[in-house]
């Protein structure tokens, strides 16, 4: 293959940027043309990546769920090859395709694929923006967490993510959704909406558990108006998935899904999109997996 290297030395808080050259002789160990992509923008590394494809070139994504995220908007549909080098601190939607872990060891299987898999995207389109997603959209409580921790300038670090979710438990409250799951309507107040490819997001938060990104499927997860106390009760089953199981969290799947909500602004793969109302689609096999 011929790769194009989306490269972001800042994942993972920078802990793995160390690695870039180890990982280019692992690529180039099995036989393939590497170049090194960067760039100082994200809207630049799509526009690199985008050329990339045209230029008839496999994308490899090395950094975290946001790298990634850039990764896709420029291979999704296209049919070019697309590999996944874990270097954040959470990689999702890596790890929930069942791809290796370790950075190298992703390098190596990457370097000696034999097969590419046909794998589901999202893709997500309001208020003039489209964008592809591969692991879960938020549009409640998480997404408002995301959006106060991008205002902040202070602290930086994880410790801003972690006063962004005490403020937004203060602020707590039910929206009003209306939602139109393939045909069927439906509006209700909420705190939580959720709507996976994949099943987490967030470093490990089961989400959306059961969510399979081959089924040509979505998955939805809603709470009703939940009090402060619940909803940390009910936090820490997401690891397992089992918040599933609690008589206030109703489960979905369909194919498209539109919502809407004033005042609730999308994040997908952890990235902001657009304010609602949105169109969630799934659309399957729009990614040509490495490995």
């Amino acid at each position: 293959m011929n790769i194009a290297l989306l490269a972001n030395p800042t994942a993972g808080k920078g802990r793995k940027a160390g690695l870039l050259p180890e990982v280019v002789a692992r690529l180039r160990a099995g036989g393939h043309t590497v170049d090194v992509v960067t760039a100082g923008s994200r809207d630049a590394m799509v526009d690199l990546g985008r050329q990339a494809v045209a230029d008839g070139r496999a994308v490899v994504a090395m950094g975290g769920d946001g790298t990634v995220h850039l990764g896709l908007q420029a291979v999704a549909g296209t049919g070019a090859p697309f590999g996944i080098v874990p270097a954040g601190t959470g990689n999702d939607f890596a790890v929930r395709l069942g791809l290796p872990g370790d950075t190298l060891a992703a390098a190596e299987a990457i370097a000696a694929h034999t097969r590419t898999t046909s794998i589901d995207l999202a893709k997500v389109s309001g208020g003039g923006t489209t964008a592809w997603f591969g692991a879960v959209m938020a549009a409640g409580f998480d997404a408002f967490v995301n959006e106060r921790a991008n205002r902040m300038r202070w602290p930086r670090g994880p410790q801003r993510y972690n006063l962004a979710i005490v403020a937004e438990l203060l602020a707590l409250r039910s929206r009003r959704y209306q939602m139109r799951i393939d045909e069927v309507e439906s509006e209700f107040d909420s705190v939580l909406v959720a709507i996976g490819n994949t099943e987490s997001y967030g470093g490990g938060f089961r989400i959306v558990p059961g969510a399979d990104p081959t089924d040509g499927l979505l998955d939805v997860v809603v709470a009703e108006p939940l009090s402060r106390r619940t909803l940390m009760r009910l936090r820490p089953k997401v690891f397992k998935g089992t918040h599933v199981e609690d008589p206030r969290v109703s489960t979905f799947r369909a194919r498209r899904i539109e919502l809407a909500a004033e005042g609730v602004t999308a994040y997908a793969d952890g990235e902001r999109i657009c304010p609602l109302p949105v169109t969630i689609e799934c659309v399957p096999g729009a990614l040509n997996l490495i490995g």
